[in-house]
């Protein structure tokens, strides 16, 4: 089988966010009539040995159907509900094997996302908007970040994430939180976001996620969770078209808009590896 590392929101390679990315079948596979995904062990196992944040595994559904493709994602350790980054590079390549064209309709755990290529490359997805709750900080959080916390909103359950935010982008980009000590306050993840301090340079906010509890130390660039900090921005900023950028040592943008029960996530991709798995299930 054909496997690509496909590194989301950025359009140069060796930045934003690597993706496996397994496409399950060929344009052959169309016709048939089950599709299936092969046995969840064996996902999970490609998608320790890939050792990326998200493996995106995809195969095509008969015609006829609300969705084109079937999608799921699996991190090192486990399966994920909603996954931005990994959608962007399936799409990504999807548009660029010319397997698709036009809008592209998945199937995933959290229900039916889109995503269309745009001449310029870049490509638009649209996901389910975040609720946001606000809840209290927790002290040992605010330990475990080594920042003082302005407030903290949780988010639906697709996504899972403790939205913290802080006083700054310099306190941000500098954090270097003990990531033992942030596992079990979050169903997923902690985002930790502030305003940008010149949006001259092209973008509005500025985020970092950790994710300790499912493998992750950090994760360069998460798209589902800009579906929830794309509200949380807009009620601050007054605007619902935003740029995003999110990252430590790699580092991506997205521009998200705000739609409602909707949110937009536009971003680019760039192929850096393409190759065969010799294995199968």
């Amino acid at each position: 089988m054909r496997i690509r590392i496909v590194d989301a929101f950025t359009d140069r390679p060796f930045a934003g966010n690597p993706a496996g990315v397994l496409l399950l079948d060929g344009p052959e596979g169309l016709d048939r009539p089950d599709g299936g995904f092969p046995p969840d062990a064996w996902l999970q196992q490609v998608a320790a040995e890939v050792n990326l944040s998200e493996t995106a595994f995809a195969h095509p559904l008969p015609p006829g159907g609300d969705a084109d493709w079937a999608l799921r994602w699996f991190t090192p350790t486990s399966e994920v509900d909603m996954c931005g980054h990994a959608t962007l590079a399936t799409a990504h390549v999807l548009a660029t094997s010319g397997l698709a064209s036009g809008p592209i309709r998945f199937s995933a755990r959290c229900g039916i996302l889109t995503a269309e290529a745009a001449e310029d490359g870049t490509i638009t997805m649209d996901f389910p908007t975040s609720s946001l709750t606000r809840v209290d900080p927790v002290a040992e959080v605010e330990r475990a970040l080594g920042a003082g916390i302005k407030s903290v909103h949780d988010t639906s359950a697709h996504i899972g994430d403790l939205v913290v935010e802080l006083s700054d982008e310099r306190t941000v980009r500098e954090l270097d939180p003990d990531l033992a000590a942030l596992r079990g306050y979050a169903r997923r993840g902690i985002i930790v976001t502030a305003a940008a301090e010149d949006p001259s340079r092209g973008y509005d906010f500025v985020s970092r996620g950790f994710f300790p509890a499912f493998g992750i130390d950090e994760d360069p660039v998460t798209g589902s969770a800009h579906t929830a900090l794309a509200p949380f921005w807009a009620a601050r900023l007054g605007r619902t078209e935003l740029v995003g950028l999110q990252g430590g040592a790699r580092t991506g943008l997205v521009t998200v808009r705000l739609r409602g029960d909707r949110t937009l996530l536009t971003g680019s991709a760039v192929t850096v590896i393409d190759g065969e798995l010799l294995t199968s299930p």
